[in-house]
């Protein structure tokens, strides 16, 4: 328990505390962020196992092509796309008043095929990791079989015996749940206050059973774990901890290489990628964030984005506290708009493994992701849920904020040079009725309920 003495002596040496417990839209710069391959010494994971993670994803198209049709655009993969977003590049300019260098992209995880969501790589992926080691363990599955036999009564029959389990918000309950009820697992997933009812919904409608609870993300997370510690037959799916969900994540770094390449957009050291990457406990934009490192090294940076009321991964990253500390233990209420990202306290092991890589991390208003929401709407036709406009606010503050300003001078590059890219992470499954309650909260920001 943290005493208030404690609190004020944490404010006193990490000034960034008292804008956190303040509620204060903020920008931590990270001051342990090393050169690439000096940030690598004794990282736990590499580029190796991203590769691995990659194959693994391939071996399953045939599965995909066969069981899930929305893939097949795609060759069984479960992919995105990226896109240009020059009006509403035009419009954060006029509306904020500050340039938005270079050319600003968006990267629609919000439309992943089966779950509509980011955690569509990292959830589906850790789920078909977990079957394919089952197939494998039980003898229905050797090197070199066509994986269209996941789609198969006999594996369906063999899943039956086992039980995923797993604490959520709701987008990584969504992709855990529909994936795991379609191969034949016994699925339960434990959904935090913060869940939206339609995810309830549709899981339930989709085979899942589902465990609600009046209190946050964290108690969740402890309950499904509590589920599946004395029981062999269960997989809990730990968001806070898991390198198998941390490595499907990090795919998506692969599949954008190629896309900018196709699109011929460089990336190097005089072309830097600015990354914005919505954070809840961190393992998606981790995963992401890491794989991109390993794909473009120092030419790439990346910046976690955080509701003010929630922005747990900047406390722990700039403290060194990691898990050892919680917004709520500053006077938060860790409550938001941003369902996906209402999350107290951050991942360890994210954080360990992002503290050589990170750019840093900046909080946003609820008003401001609103507004941002409303924004794209009008001017690109893209309608997200909330926790997918928090990276939208970081090309606006690469020139806004003097921290984020400074940090693109030291590169000693042109503006103009700069490749900015918003990461989408859900909303193209949000019901109608909900997303035009969001739209109609975002037009009502963007009249004047939204922070200067």
């Amino acid at each position: 328990m943290w005493t208030q003495t404690a609190i004020d002596e944490l404010c006193e040496r990490v000034p960034v505390v008292k804008d956190i417990a303040g509620q204060k839209e903020t920008v931590w710069i990270n001051p342990g962020r090393l050169p690439f391959a000096a940030a690598m010494q004794g990282s736990p994971l590499t580029m190796a196992d991203v590769e691995d993670a990659a194959a693994r994803l391939d071996r399953f198209a045939a599965y995909f092509l066969k069981a899930c049709p929305e893939t097949r655009a795609a060759g069984g993969r479960l992919e995105s796309p990226l896109q240009a977003v020059p009006h509403m590049q035009a419009a954060l300019e006029e509306r904020y008043g500050a340039p938005v260098f270079g050319k600003l992209l968006i990267k629609l995880d919000s439309h992943l095929p089966v779950s509509g969501s980011i955690k569509a790589r990292g959830g589906i992926y850790e789920v078909l990791k977990t079957a394919e080691d089952i197939a494998l363990a039980n003898g229905l599955l050797a090197p070199g079989d066509s994986y269209e036999k996941f789609d198969t009564e006999d594996l369906r029959s063999l899943f039956s015996r086992y039980r995923v389990a797993v604490g959520s918000t709701g987008n990584l309950g969504l992709s855990i749940g529909i994936m795991s009820a379609k191969l034949g697992f016994d699925v339960t997933v434990h959904m935090s206050a913060d869940a939206r009812q339609w995810k309830k919904d549709m899981l339930r409608s989709k085979g899942a059973k589902v465990v609600e609870y009046d209190a946050d993300y964290s108690v969740a997370v402890k309950q499904g774990r509590r589920e599946a510690e004395n029981d062999p037959f269960c997989h809990f799916v730990d968001d806070e901890n898991s390198q198998t969900l941390f490595l499907g994540y990090s795919v998506a770094a692969l599949r954008l290489r190629d896309q900018l390449a196709a699109a011929g957009i460089p990336v190097d050291a005089v072309h830097p990628l600015f990354v914005y990457l919505p954070c809840g406990v961190g393992g998606g934009p981790g995963g992401v964030a890491f794989g991109l490192k390993q794909v473009f090294g120092d030419a790439v940076h990346c910046f976690f984005a955080e509701p003010v009321q929630s922005c747990c991964m900047m406390l722990g990253m700039a403290t060194g506290l990691h898990d050892r500390i919680c917004v709520q233990d500053l006077g938060l209420d860790n409550k938001t708009a941003a369902d996906g990202l209402a999350v107290g306290r951050a991942s360890s092991f994210v954080g360990g493994v992002m503290a050589p890589h990170l750019g840093g991390c900046y909080s946003l208003t609820d008003a401001r992701m609103s507004a941002l929401l409303a924004l794209l709407a009008d001017t690109e036709g893209l309608y997200l849920e909330p926790s997918a406009l928090a990276g939208a606010y970081g090309p606006v503050l690469l020139q806004k904020d003097p921290g984020m300003r400074e940090y693109l001078r030291q590169l000693s590059v042109r503006p103009e040079d700069v490749t900015q890219l918003i990461w989408a992470t859900g909303g193209s499954m949000v019901p109608k009725e909900d997303m035009e309650r969001y739209y109609r909260a975002g037009k009502a920001a963007l009249s004047g309920g939204e922070p200067a």
